[in-house]
């Protein structure tokens, strides 16, 4: 009668719980359809009858304008996507390098440069000292490194790495040593083949965050041909007039997609994150748990 009334319990608690979820799913999923409905509308139907589930009228416009030769946002498209795969590369290279030295107990100063890393986090120059390096010293203004450089190293993701690399058995180490293995190599086939769950969470926040910044192109990019993909579409869901006042509309005529071609630049813009989650799902749920317990 116990087990029964147990069972019972915690079937109405799954089902509860099960329906809390789906409905959180559904909240999140419709924008996203609202959003892709009115990206492959026609334009004029949109303005007569508003925002809908399912396109009254399906129309490409947009997106043949937006792939279109002339267009700016396929150039920030691969601009974005260039700053994107580089800057989550090397962020992972670095950060991973100096998590790993600083979680090994033999190197020196240790505790030293973890505390370093651990100051940088509660505590920063300021935006004003920052712009002034980047400008003035570094001379990185109006080039595609900018977009890059400032954002190399993450003192939340080294020592993210760091506890997680502590929790590498030591006697592997030992072993590959013992072997004859560098350090450099001992990191790069034994170390960073066990690490992969840390790699994609922490890549994918990366990832992220690189593809969907856009002050900092806004601070330091005044050619319009190094514009990423979220500064320009911020500029146009901001003033639309930054289309209107582009010298290509002369021959694209006066009925260029305005409202389905934010959308359809939203969609786009969130595309290719949407792609890459389910390949890293799998490591995402483990990542997450990093340093939660201990043992």
């Amino acid at each position: 009668m116990r087990s029964l009334k147990s069972r019972k319990k915690f079937s109405i608690a799954n089902v509860i719980i099960n329906l809390v979820f789906i409905i959180a799913c559904i909240f999140c999923i419709l924008p996203l359809l609202l959003v892709l409905s009115v990206s492959l509308s026609n334009e004029n139907s949109i303005y007569k009858n508003g925002y809908h589930l399912i396109p009254q009228v399906f129309s490409f416009k947009a997106y043949e304008f937006i792939f279109s030769g002339n267009s700016p946002v396929l150039n920030a498209y691969l601009i974005t996507t260039i700053v994107t795969v580089v800057g989550t590369f090397i962020h992972l290279y670095i950060t991973s390098m100096l998590a790993y030295g600083l979680s090994r107990k033999e190197v020196k100063y240790n505790k030293g440069l973890s505390f370093f890393v651990f100051f940088c986090l509660l505590f920063s120059g300021g935006m004003l000292p920052w712009y002034i390096l980047i400008t003035k010293y570094l001379h990185m203004k109006d080039t595609i490194i900018v977009l890059i450089f400032p954002y190399l190293v993450s003192s939340v993701n080294v020592l993210i790495m760091k506890n997680f690399f502590k929790g590498v058995p030591n006697s592997i180490i030992e072993a590959a040593r013992i072997d004859g293995s560098s350090e450099y190599n001992t990191f790069l086939k034994i170390i960073m083949p066990i690490s992969k769950p840390v790699f994609a969470t922490i890549g994918l926040f990366v990832a992220v965050f690189y593809w969907n910044d856009w002050m900092t192109c806004s601070l330091f990019i005044n050619n319009n041909k190094l514009y990423d993909l979220q500064f320009l579409l911020q500029s146009i869901m901001n003033n639309i007039a930054y289309l209107q006042g582009n010298p290509m509309l002369e021959k694209v005529g006066t009925n260029l997609p305005d409202e389905t071609a934010r959308m359809a630049t939203c969609i786009l813009a969130i595309a290719p994150i949407i792609i890459a989650y389910p390949f890293i799902q799998k490591y995402f749920e483990k990542g997450l748990t990093i340093g939660a317990v201990k043992e």
